[in-house]
């Protein structure tokens, strides 16, 4: 067994991936619309952007694997109903918004924002730019599956000032495809990519999954050249995280096609040489982008940023989501939609907004999140001017984490030196564990307000 192996086991064991702190399983149902009313009336900071986000459920077939709140429907009359509720949603929120906030980011996700026609993509862009102020320069992205994509669906992302777009790939072995429900020929996604490429998208990044029933690193080897030809400017490779109690249509994958640990380690090991021997960084967390990306300039000027949308190189705004189970996010606040479609369409039409639960930050709260946020970022933290920031001593505030994080020094996966914390090349790989140390609702094993079970997190290896 290797020292990495050995290292990997030691450390897999449930955590956050921290798109939040504090995680989504601490938000509660006493925080609703009145709460999030008030907070977008108080918190319109002129210098903060907005990065605004949509959610769209819907998808034409069910993938197997999937962890995402969507609905998978032949039934497309239920998009304009959808498409109003957005509307009705912006109209309460946009009368609230300073008109001078500029929008720097913009995000579609799913389900999957492409299942929309043409002309519906169309109709949603412009009630997006008659509601809110979008920069010249604003980052625009969706996320795309290659099945059921026509030109015209690209073409009118394009018009619609998209420049950024992300291809859910998964696997390009058939027999994985087949297990999940997820059948898209190599041909299929070279041509759609080339579109992207012919039609000016600026990034392209594909999304790829380990642990997926029947994969195997001689198989995924095949998946990694492939894609490596086609030369995306970005890769999100996620981990597969097997929870049929949470998501009853799992059951539909056989626990025993799911590779055993040892091979999950090593195509995490066969992805991280790939990728790197390919030229791209790694920013941490399955996230690889080429040297030249926004993102990897961005950790290096320390100005990159983690959210529910993963890394961004937009810190300083504030997240404005609509739709069903989608999350805003202000300074010191975090407000989930109602996540069932249904009492989602039937709140916002009645309403105006449908706010299932949220979260209200304390002090502590967000002393940690900006930690966790740096080292996740910026792989590095200077214990002297983090305590300048907030008003503490940062390594007695934090003497909790201290144990843990000298263990981890002598496995080398960081340094802590003079005050310092830097990340090593090795710890890249546990980056999570490193975060998880100045985790309090982890440390002390706090449950959610009106929880009867502790959370429940994916593996970190």
């Amino acid at each position: 067994m290797s020292d990495l192996t050995s290292l990997l086991l030691k450390y897999s064991k449930a955590g956050p991936r921290y798109t939040s702190y504090p995680t989504a399983p601490y938000f509660h149902e006493g925080f609703r619309e009145a709460e999030w009313l008030d907070e977008l009336a108080s918190s319109q900071d002129p210098a903060r952007g907005i990065s605004l986000y949509f959610h769209i459920p819907f998808c034409d077939t069910l993938c197997y694997y999937c962890g995402c709140n969507m609905v998978a429907t032949g039934h497309y009359e239920r998009v304009a109903p959808y498409l109003d509720c957005l509307e009705r949603e912006m109209d309460t929120v946009s009368a609230r918004v300073d008109k001078t906030r500029l929008v720097r980011q913009l995000h579609w996700g799913g389900g999957t924002p492409t299942y929309l026609k043409p002309d519906d993509i169309r109709r949603l862009m412009m009630a997006i730019r008659q509601r809110f102020t979008l920069a010249p320069d604003a980052e625009m992205g969706c996320e795309v599956d290659p099945r059921e994509l026509t030109r015209d669906h690209l073409v009118a992302l394009r018009e619609s000032g998209f420049n950024r777009i992300s291809f859910g790939v998964q696997d390009l072995d058939p027999k994985v495809q087949v297990a999940v429900n997820r059948v898209q020929p190599k041909a299929l996604i070279a041509e759609v990519y080339g579109w992207a490429r012919d039609l000016g998208f600026t990034s392209i990044n594909m999304d790829l999954i380990v642990g997926l029933p029947y994969q195997n690193v001689a198989s995924f080897a095949q998946t990694l050249d492939t894609v490596l030809d086609w030369s995306p400017d970005r890769f999100a490779i996620f981990g597969y995280a097997h929870v049929p109690w949470m998501k009853k249509h799992q059951k539909l994958i056989a626990e025993s096609d799911l590779p055993d640990f040892a091979t999950r380690l090593e195509l995490q090991n066969l992805i991280h040489d790939r990728l790197s021997a390919a030229g791209y960084v790694n920013i941490g967390l399955d996230h690889y982008a080429k040297p030249t990306d926004e993102m990897v300039l961005a950790q290096r000027a320390k100005t990159l940023y983690r959210n529910f949308q993963g890394y961004t190189t937009h810190k300083n705004c504030d997240i404005y989501a609509f739709g069903s189970s989608s999350i805003s996010q202000t300074r010191t606040t975090y407000v989930q939609n109602q996540k069932t479609l249904r009492l989602y369409e039937e709140g916002v039409m009645k309403d105006g907004l449908c706010v299932e639960r949220g979260l209200r930050l304390t002090r502590d709260d967000e002393i940690r999140r900006d930690m966790i946020t740096r080292v996740m970022c910026d792989l590095e933290l200077d214990g002297a001017a983090f305590s300048a920031a907030w008003g503490i001593d940062c390594w007695d505030y934090f003497a909790d984490a201290l144990p843990d994080l000298q263990a981890q020094a002598t496995d080398g996966l960081l340094t802590l030196e003079n005050g310092v914390l830097r990340v090593t090349d090795l710890g890249l790989r546990f980056l999570r564990n490193i975060a998880m140390c100045f985790d309090r609702y982890l440390r002390q094993d706090i449950a959610p307000p009106g929880a009867v079970i502790r959370p429940r997190y994916s593996k970190t290896a």
